[in-house]
């Protein structure tokens, strides 16, 4: 076993094909239209900062049009370079990092999205822990994961095989990758200082026939009107929350100039060098690579 405060084991998309072999022409639109559905009615309709953490390639980031500052964080050095040449610098801004060390101040943005992300963490409180941190009192939090409770696994198991969705434990059907149970994820949230306004039922009829039948923009239609109506239920494959951050909401976003703090000391005195940033209290130094700011 690891030791407390050493970092969970990391899923690693570096170099990685997931942009061309997942989504491009792998006919995932369905799932990427749901996806955007939902998120396009439980974000904010407008804000100073967002950050999309688990970003990869940018996929989602023409739904930040609203915000002033976009930050995309991912581990994955050449998935944010190539979000970079896509959407430019304007507005924008790169970071490669992991989400149990981010290297953001407290209350560093007032939204932060993140899809397709919880699913590989083996550690999901000390995840939630870091997003708190960085949020803004009040701010809003928009969060999808896999679900153990969906309606194919539970039809698996009434015929014997597969996992028990009812037990409430995270199962990993393959390393790391986990489904969680609704109410295990809950009390996560509740206990990391998140309080659930709203819930989403995502990509229900993600089934081949039903996307060679009907069609994406039409299967993502229908997604898009039992996405509340089948909420309650809990049975589809993804599930978004969106949460509130509720902690003393006696602080202000923190300004761009003090929005790094350095991973490895966990201070904020980080300085602006030719190359990246230097902390001053431990002398750590955090290059700059291809545009992205570089934490790992």
């Amino acid at each position: 076993m690891p030791a407390a405060d050493a970092t969970p084991p990391i899923c690693d998309y570096e170099n990685s094909t997931y942009r061309t072999d997942f989504w491009e022409g792998q006919g995932r639109e369905y799932e990427d239209l749901a996806e955007r559905t939902a998120l396009r009615r439980m974000l904010p309709p407008s804000g100073h900062r967002v950050i999309d953490v688990g970003a990869g390639f940018g996929r989602l980031a023409d739904l930040y049009s609203p915000y002033e500052h976009v930050i995309l964080l991912d581990y994955s050095h050449s998935q944010l370079v190539y979000a970079r040449q896509r959407l430019g610098t304007e507005r924008f801004t790169y970071v490669a990092a992991d989400i149990y060390n981010l290297p953001l101040a407290a209350n560093a943005v007032d939204t932060l999205v993140m899809v397709r992300v919880m699913h590989h963490l083996a550690d999901v409180p000390r995840a939630l822990q870091q997003i708190q941190r960085i949020m803004l009192p009040g701010g809003t939090a928009v969060l999808e994961y896999a679900n153990k409770h969906h309606l194919k696994n539970i039809a698996k198991r009434l015929l014997g095989r597969g996992p028990d969705p009812f037990n409430r434990q995270p199962y990993e059907f393959a390393p790391l990758h986990f489904d969680f149970h609704p109410r295990w994820m809950s009390a996560c949230l509740q206990d990391a200082g998140f309080r659930i306004q709203q819930t989403r039922s995502v990509s229900l009829f993600r089934a081949g026939f039903l996307k060679r039948s009907l069609g994406a923009k039409a299967l993502a239609a229908l997604d898009g009107c039992q996405q509340r109506i089948f909420a309650p239920l809990a049975i589809s494959p993804s599930i978004f929350v969106s949460c509130v951050v509720e902690k003393p909401d006696d602080a202000a976003l923190a300004p761009f100039d003090k929005l790094f703090l350095c991973p490895a000391c966990r201070a904020g005195s980080l300085l602006k060098t030719a190359s990246g940033l230097h902390c001053a209290q431990c002398g750590h130094d955090w290059p700059i690579i291809e545009g992205v700011y570089v934490f790992k």
